[in-house]
């Protein structure tokens, strides 16, 4: 049983080794843990083992991803992609102690069944003097299918679209408008729409209840058909490799499954785009095509039998970590002076993520039929359409 004091709690190890190789590692440093009871007992109630978690995070060195969140944030992946290591600024390390207790009920009282994202530790490591603060979270994107287009949406129209330089990136971070100009649409079944939906408005009101708005809806959309090209052609590539490194001659054919990790994705060349958590097409044989285990991949779902397409979705509440303060009071202001209430309220606000299922925003049910849903109703927020 937890304790008021365990969400003050922390450890810390100092170390001082003049002998360690310093080409890879700093030979001083201090690391500190926040509230590792706490995080704990949240690992647990999300299904992680403890064992497993260590494991992910300390047994080969992390990969840099831009893949979730905003822009300018720095993201590393565990080597396995199951977990993310964000870093984030001391404020936000300051917003987490203040709503850590709350937050950890909220996991209790829906049994870890939520699109927030899952804190699963909080950690502070200072080398020459320079602090650096990181989260580290569950991956909301699948450690083996592809991701091939990734969505950061508010329910917002006003400077919501990816900049050039963005969409310059191998798995660049659309937003709200380039989602309405491609038209987007998720094909989800009945039973599907239903959980999700329940689940988003019970997040939702948790943190309008917190007065946390700045959060974003991330969604990640794996294409099983291409994902099959790209791994035949990844397989067909190795075969050729093999018979050129045997001088033309042929022989064997059983080992060419194991090696190449090579390119999903699209990005071209022989090694995974950077951005994507999920390139890895080498997984496990037991899993068709687009199939994944629902304990680990917690945010996916499927698309429905009759859908245009055969995809997988992965959707997840992002970017909790900002109340609305002062600052963003201001910005709010601004936009209200800039571009009228309605559209100010939706670009400050993701309480309208609900707009998401508003007709023309392309969250459909296996009947092909947008679906009507406004979840910002009652939480002081208007719930109009944009525009």
């Amino acid at each position: 049983m937890l304790m008021p004091d365990d969400f003050k709690a922390y450890s810390k190890i100092k170390v001082d080794n003049h002998l360690f190789n310093k080409e890879n590692l700093p030979s001083r440093f201090k690391f500190k843990e926040y509230c590792p009871l706490v995080f704990r007992n949240l690992r647990e109630r999300f299904g992680i083992d403890d064992q497993d978690y260590q494991n992910s995070v300390t047994r080969s060195a992390p990969v840099n991803s831009d893949s979730q969140g905003r822009c300018g944030a720095r993201f590393l992946t565990t080597y396995d992609r199951r977990f993310v290591i964000k870093a984030v600024s001391s404020e936000d390390v300051a917003e987490m102690h203040n709503i850590l207790k709350k937050y950890h009920q909220f996991i209790v009282e829906c049994h870890g069944n939520t699109l927030l994202p899952q804190f699963l530790g909080m950690y502070r490591l200072t080398v020459d003097g320079v602090e650096t603060y990181m989260v580290v979270t569950r991956n909301v994107f699948s450690h083996r299918l592809t991701v091939h287009r990734k969505y950061d949406l508010k329910g917002s129209t006003v400077s919501r679209e990816a900049s050039d330089k963005e969409k310059a990136k191998d798995l660049p971070t659309f937003k709200d408008n380039d989602f309405l100009n491609e038209g987007q649409k998720l094909h989800v079944g009945e039973e599907s729409k239903k959980n999700f939906l329940e689940k988003l408005k019970r997040d939702v009101e948790f943190l309008a209840q917190l007065k946390i708005m700045d959060y974003s809806l991330l969604v990640g959309i794996h294409d099983v058909d291409r994902a099959e090209q790209e791994e035949m052609e990844v397989e067909e590539r190795a075969e050729e490799e093999e018979c050129e490194n045997d001088g033309g001659g042929g022989g064997g054919g059983g080992g060419g499954g194991g090696g190449g990790g090579g390119g999903g994705g699209g990005g071209g060349g022989s090694g995974p785009p950077p951005d994507s958590p999920g390139n890895l097409l080498n997984y496990p044989r037991f899993f068709g095509p687009g199939e994944f285990d629902p304990s680990v991949d917690v945010y996916a779902m499927k698309s429905h039998e009759s859908a245009p397409r055969k995809e997988v979705y992965f959707m997840a509440i992002i970017d909790i970590l900002t109340p609305y303060d002062t600052k963003k009071k201001a910005a709010h202001a601004a936009k209200t002076v800039k571009h009228g209430v309605s559209l100010a309220w939706a670009g400050g606000s993701a309480h309208l993520l609900a707009l998401l299922f508003l007709p023309g925003w392309g969250f459909c049910s296996a009947s092909a039929q947008p679906f009507f849903l406004s979840i910002s109703s009652g939480l002081g927020f208007p719930s109009g359409p944009l525009g």
